[in-house]
């Protein structure tokens, strides 16, 4: 499901209709959902302004953000959260996952700060970020949204999300 498209004109049009505006420093499409469309889009570490956004995958499909939302409406995020002080394992998988979040913006440009997304290391802050980045790399890096993704699996992907 991951890609690492450049971004269309398209591409574009079609993130816009998903957000309600027009996306702002994207960079490439990094996963596109079963019927094509942008599902995650990978962003400059900074905006056109300069501004600093340290976001490098931002969760695009209005099906999917919906889903993530009922997700953290439930409480998952605490949960989660709980869990990184009784869990050693998952919190050095966090740990990595935050590291490879480092390295894959800092390869793109270096923000001079140690803040990932998404609450990473210590937290989870938002799931969105967490699924944006299992989505774009693949399953294995980051241990929370993967474990968000199997639980939405009878959900998405299927169908067309755009029909949303």
């Amino acid at each position: 499901m991951s890609t690492s498209n450049p971004v269309s004109e398209q591409d574009l049009i079609a993130v816009e209709e998903q957000l309600g505006r027009r996306p702002r420093g994207v960079r490439a499409i990094a996963a596109r959902c079963p019927g094509g469309h942008p599902s995650v889009v990978r962003t400059n570490p900074r905006l056109p302004d300069g501004t600093p956004f340290p976001t490098l995958y931002y969760l695009t499909c209005a099906r999917l953000n919906s889903l993530v939302s009922t997700l953290e409406g439930e409480g998952l995020m605490r949960e989660m959260t709980e869990r990184l002080a009784v869990e050693p394992e998952l919190a050095a998988a966090y740990e990595r996952a935050h590291e490879a979040y480092l390295a894959e913006r800092d390869a793109i440009e270096s923000l001079g700060t140690r803040v990932s997304a998404g609450g990473m290391p210590t937290r989870v802050k938002c799931l969105h970020v967490h699924v944006a980045h299992s989505l774009a790399v693949g399953e294995g890096v980051n241990p929370f949204g993967d474990e968000a993704l199997a639980r939405l699996r009878d959900n998405w992907p299927s169908g067309d999300c755009a029909a949303s």
